[in-house]
């Protein structure tokens, strides 16, 4: 009996352990400009990494000093966190399935359309005050600064640039607006006024540029894109391995209640 308790100790302490992925996903997650700007996965991420480390343990103190009412609370408590990791890499990645990134004519980046990504990802962003929040939190951080460094010449940015989605849509106007080149961050207005609220929207003020263009939204949820889609496939991993690691946890207690079941039967039968 006590190798079997032994052996639940064990399987619930790697399952402690795989908490470990998680944490770190959501830690890594909101060290990411976009994701700290914006603020809606990494924190679930963390929380759920946390219980499962909770759970974790207490289930291998349930193990190690044969609690089995802890023991029972232990599966049942992480049967629900099995599910609720599944449940949430199943919903990231159905709202980073839709992608944008359109090639622009004689010009090396991508610039990206909002209508691409999920709606519910778009009212995240839309929410009444939150783009403000963001924009201002954008602006805070090095995206155009460094872009401005980066490409100091018209042929460095059109031809040979590799910006990333919040660069080419936050740091400069759309190319469809037909503004002239200047330096990456300051561009002249087209001599015909356009209707597109895009190209209206472009500022050379360093604290404006185009953050309140939706091509700046578009270019934000394609970066959360990316990093939600790494940050999910660990939570398919984890989630994965939990499972595994939880049956094999179900069936040790189950046989660990077995022969404990058995040697008090023998302990009654010996004694009568």
């Amino acid at each position: 009996m006590a190798l079997n308790y032994m052996g639940v100790a064990a399987i619930n302490f790697v399952a402690a352990l795989l908490s470990i992925p998680i944490i770190a996903a959501g830690i890594w997650l909101s060290t990411q400009v976009d994701n700290a700007c914006v603020q809606i996965l990494q924190w679930p991420v963390v929380a759920l990494g946390v219980a499962v480390l909770a759970v974790g343990l207490a289930g291998f103190v349930a193990a190690f000093w044969r609690l089995p009412w802890l023991l029972l609370a232990y599966l049942v408590a992480m049967l629900i966190l099995v599910v609720a990791l599944a449940c949430l890499a199943v919903f990231v990645f159905a709202v980073t399935t839709s992608s944008s990134g359109h090639p622009v004519p004689s010009r090396a980046f991508l610039e990206y359309d909002l209508d691409d990504y999920s709606g519910w990802l778009r009212a995240r962003l839309e929410a009444p005050g939150r783009w403000d929040r963001i924009k201002t939190c954008l602006a805070a951080t090095p995206t155009c600064s460094d872009f401005n460094q980066t490409y100091a010449t018209a042929q460095d940015l059109f031809t040979a640039a590799w910006l990333s989605p919040l660069q080419s849509g936050c740091c400069k106007p759309p190319t469809r607006c037909g503004y002239t080149f200047v330096t990456p961050t300051y561009w002249i207005d087209p001599i015909s006024a356009s209707t597109d609220a895009d190209c209206a929207a472009w500022s050379n003020e360093q604290d404006k540029f185009c953050y309140s263009c939706a091509s700046c939204k578009a270019g934000l949820l394609q970066n959360l894109r990316r990093e939600w889609r790494r940050a999910d496939i660990i939570l398919a991993v984890v989630t994965a391995a939990l499972l595994a690691v939880y049956a094999m946890g179900c069936h040790a207690f189950r046989t660990a209640k077995t022969d404990d079941l058995f040697r008090r039967y023998r302990q009654g039968y010996t004694s009568t």
